[in-house]
């Protein structure tokens, strides 16, 4: 039995905006947690600080000095190579580098770091892998 004046629709009505909106509540939440977590991408596990060479094949050097994510350093493959100055990110175990200003080569790398142990893809202009080893936890100072 209906109340006088009452409209059974406006209360449909309300319920059907109470549904919809508790649907896009649900929605919001849920896409929310789909992306990755903002502390995940700025974890950084491992310290890259110091000198690290070639374990075989090329001769290739950085020296390197980090900050929190940040990393700075040097470069050098060698003699007759020259060096370049580099610039880098570290998140997780991953250690992310790129050349800077004018230099030689325009080189990047993607390298795993795993204590002492560095593997991972270097590209001056062609992709060659490489395995770096730490030989001293300090960085060497630059010869200029």
């Amino acid at each position: 039995m209906a109340l006088a004046g009452a409209d059974p629709r406006g209360r449909v009505m309300m319920n059907t905006w109470r549904i919809a909106l508790v649907l896009m509540v649900t929605f919001a939440l849920v896409s929310g947690c789909a992306k990755p977590d903002w502390v995940e991408q700025t974890l950084v596990t491992v310290d890259v600080t110091g000198t690290w060479l070639a374990a075989e094949g090329i001769v290739f050097e950085l020296n390197l000095e980090q900050h929190g994510q940040k990393v700075t350093g040097s470069v050098s493959r060698g003699p007759v190579g020259g060096q370049a100055a580099v610039e880098g990110t570290v998140s997780g175990d991953v250690f992310r580098f790129s050349t800077v200003g004018p230099s030689y080569t325009m080189m990047q790398g993607d390298m795993t770091v795993s204590g002492d142990d560095m593997n991972g893809d270097l590209r001056a202009p062609s992709r060659v892998t490489v395995h770096l080893r730490r030989v001293s936890t300090s960085p060497r100072q630059s010869q200029q």
